[in-house]
Parts: structure tokens; C-alpha cells; sequence
């Protein structure tokens, strides 16, 4: 969801501080000016264009989604003091779970109408502050505030997307431990859903076990053959956009039937090993766009893949004393940074 398509049409924000002993619940909507809107957009685009989101449903029975369905602009208000007191429960039982405030909005975004709630969790750092001496002169300090809300260039914890046509929820998270465990507690106790992996964790475990089966046959050491694998990675996404398992095998082990069964026993303990992984965000992709190289020597190289991959321009050479040479071919002129 892109802010500019956004249209803010109402809101209200509840203080969720656990340390109080009860939320500080707000009884009238705020005014939802163009800094405001601006400011809870930009938190919303965040969330809902990375590949961090995850893209769920509510389970049968979920107290949220009874008071989703029911909200109307005349129990807009009560509707979200009952959402903030759900949620104060939990936090008020788990104490590990960050205090902040929780806004709840309405927007409209490409013709549909949403209901967002956004945990906005709370963080220290320093503010000025005046005050009126004994003197009667003005007294300027440097003051610890502890409650500051998260910057538009922050990421949120926990938010999440619900549409209001159909339900289907837009959802970001952190675990916290709950009852010495740690736990998915936005999901799981409060909004009661089962959100699926996201793109980025998908990417992730789907990378970490080619990585795996790797080192298991060809070493600790082979910075040649993870440079491969990183390529084959790369081509893929470049090729069709997406990271398909099947392709990922084929390219990446090509003659051994035994390691392409040792990634698929690993990516079936996700349900990962038939599947297609459609990354939309390029900070997902990016750590592939690069080689980054380390000698034992300390001398580091930094590759952009399509130069990696085009033999005019970057070849790497096994001398005949097991040492490896990288020569850089055809450089126009150099540039000291």
C-alpha cells in the first residue's frame, strides 16, 4: 500500500503503558490533520510494502474479529477502547512486551476501505526542556523522556492491515516472551490468526539450507563455490523475478541428485519445497547483487554480479601453488574513496 493512494478518514490513539497499572483510553477520535495523516501513512506503507509482511486470515471465534466486523463510525470509539483493552491485558500479563500506544485508523486505498492498528512501542532518548526558575529567570536543561513515539523512517513492531470487504489482514510482528517462551503474541493471543511466513523469512530459510548442503559437501573454505551459488541465486531472480525452489536446485547442484534431496528434506520441514518466493522489496534481494570478498590477507573486493558473471571484466585464477589470483580486467580509470 502506497501513502499516496491512501485517504486517512478517521483515528484515535490509546496509551498502553503497563507500568501505569491500566491503558489511558481516549474517548473522541483525533484530528486527523496533514502531518498526522502523514505521519501514520508512512508507517503503514512501511510495513505493508516489505517483504517482511505476512498476508492472513482470523481463526473461527477470534474476539478481534467479532469487533472488527461490528465496527461502525457510530462504535468507531468503544470498538477501539475494547481492541486497546484486549491488548493491554496481554501486555499487562507479559511483561517483557514493550509498552507504547496503540492508534487505530480508517483509510480508504485503492477503492477499499482498511482498518489499521498500529502498536506504536515506545523508545528513549533526550529532549530539551525549559523552566521557570526560583529567580524568575528561564532555566534550560536536557531531560530522558521515555516514551517517545517511533520516527516515519522507523520500522513498527507490531501492526497490522485489516480490509475491511473481506478480512484479510496485513500483518508485521516481533516475538516476545510470554510465559518464558518466546511467542508470536500479536498474531497468535490477540488478533488470533495464523499468519503464514513471510516473503523475507521464506527467502531466508530457503538461502540458509542451500548454504547448508553446501558447506556440508564442498567445505568451510570454498569462497569459490559460494560465489557460485550466490550467482546461480542472483540469475534466478534476475531471470524471473522470484526464487523458485525446483530452479534453485537444478542451477545450483546440477549433477547431484543427493544434495538436491538433502534441500528438499530440509525445505519440507517449512512446507518450502515446492515453493515460489516473490520478493517485491529490493532491500530483500540486495545482499545478491554483490559479491563482497575478504582475503586472509585483508585486502576486501567488492563485485556488483553483473560484473562477476562477465569473463571480460573480473577472472579468478588458481595458481599452480593453491593460491588464487583475482584479476580485474579493462578498468577505464580508478577512483579512491
Amino acid at each position: 500500500m502506497v501513502k499516496d493512494d491512501m485517504i486517512m478518514k478517521t483515528g484515535i490513539v490509546h496509551i498502553l503503558d503497563s507500568a501505569m497499572g491500566m491503558p489511558v483510553l481516549s474517548d473522541r477520535e483525533m484530528e486527523m490533520g496533514s502531518e498526522l495523516s502523514e505521519f501514520l501513512k508512512s508507517h503503514i506503507e512501511r510495513f505493508t510494502e516489505s517483504d517482511e509482511v505476512k498476508i492472513c486470515r482470523f481463526s473461527d471465534g477470534s474476539k478481534m474479529m467479532e469487533l472488527v466486523r461490528g465496527c461502525t463510525p457510530e462504535n468507531f470509539v468503544p470498538v477501539s477502547q475494547e481492541m486497546a483493552k484486549i491488548l493491554f491485558s496481554i501486555m499487562n500479563a507479559n511483561i517483557e512486551i514493550p509498552p507504547g500506544d496503540l492508534a487505530v485508523v480508517i483509510f480508504g486505498c485503492g477503492g477499499t476501505d482498511y482498518m489499521g492498528i498500529l502498536k506504536l512501542n515506545y523508545r528513549t532518548s533526550y529532549t530539551h526542556m525549559t523552566s521557570r526558575q526560583e529567580d524568575g529567570k528561564n532555566g534550560n536543561s536536557i531531560i530522558l523522556q521515555k516514551a517517545l513515539l517511533p520516527g516515519q523512517g522507523q520500522r513498527l513492531a507490531e501492526a497490522c492491515v485489516i480490509s475491511l470487504m473481506d478480512g484479510t489482514i496485513f500483518l508485521t510482528e516481533k516475538k516476545y516472551p510470554v510465559n518464558g517462551e518466546k511467542r508470536l503474541y500479536f498474531s497468535e493471543l490477540y488478533l488470533e490468526c495464523h499468519a503464514p511466513l513471510s516473503q523475507k523469512t521464506r527467502m531466508d530459510i530457503v538461502t540458509k539450507a542451500v548454504d547448508q548442503v553446501n558447506r556440508k559437501y564442498y567445505g568451510e573454505e570454498d569462497a569459490e563455490r559460494k560465489m557460485e551459488v550466490k550467482s546461480a541465486i542472483y540469475q534466478e531472480l534476475e531471470e524471473t523475478g522470484s526464487l523458485k525452489v525446483e530452479n534453485v536446485m537444478e542451477k545450483v547442484f546440477p549433477d547431484s541428485p543427493e544434495m538436491q534431496e538433502e534441500l528438499t528434506r530440509k525445505l519440507e520441514k517449512y512446507s518450502l519445497a515446492d515453493a515460489v518466493v516473490e520478493p517485491k522489496s529490493e532491500k530483500t534481494v540486495k545482499k545478491f547483487q554483490k559479491q563482497h570478498l575478504t582475503t586472509d590477507t585483508g585486502i576486501e573486493i567488492t563485485i556488483p554480479m553483473e560484473e562477476y558473471q562477465n569473463p571480460e571484466r573480473v577472472e579468478f585464477l588458481t595458481n599452480a601453488d593453491g593460491t588464487v589470483s583475482v584479476l580485474i580486467k579493462n578498468i577505464g580509470r580508478l577512483i579512491s574513496k
